[in-house]
């Protein structure tokens, strides 16, 4: 599991690059480039997980490299953010929402409605955006779990 800041202590308080999803992709790419060239690490499936605007950078990483992206879960994430990325995903992708975003709830049933990949939208009752509601965060935790033990399994057997 490797956790990373896609953007520098002195770009993160810049809004522009917060949603510059092209750059942010672009530092996701680079990074599953470093896994890929690691011989330790070549035999592994990949799986992203992002959150907010992360969410979107994952997302069109795994549609630039179809095939190498074995599955995407994305927390309170902006999927809609990330274009025409929606079209070409084709990793199995995993959108947790809390209940209490309806704004952000909206937005991603928009955005799965252009997905072709295998989607599914779980909600989690009583949460906000951040999650901070007690047992919010085990929630996420459990669902993003279950999802890349089967998917990142079956890419592995593929």
């Amino acid at each position: 599991t490797l956790l990373l800041d896609l953007l520098t202590e002195t770009e993160a308080p810049q809004r522009a690059k917060v949603f510059d999803i092209e750059l942010l992709s672009e530092r996701l790419l680079d990074a599953i480039a470093w896994a890929r060239a690691k011989p330790e690490l070549q035999c592994l499936p990949i799986g992203l997980f992002g959150a907010s605007t992360g969410a979107a950078a994952a997302i069109s990483a795994a549609a630039s490299r179809p095939g190498q992206v074995g599955a995407v879960v994305s927390r309170g994430g902006r999927p809609d953010l990330a274009h025409e990325a929606l079209d070409f995903l084709r990793a199995p992708t995993l959108l947790i929402v809390g209940g209490e975003d309806e704004q952000v709830l909206a937005m991603n049933r928009e955005a799965m409605l252009r997905m072709r990949a295998d989607c599914e939208l779980k909600v989690v009752r009583g949460a906000t955006h951040l999650f901070g509601e007690p047992g919010a965060l085990e929630k996420v935790t459990e669902l993003a779990t279950a999802w890349f033990a089967q998917h990142l399994k079956a890419a592995i057997s593929a």
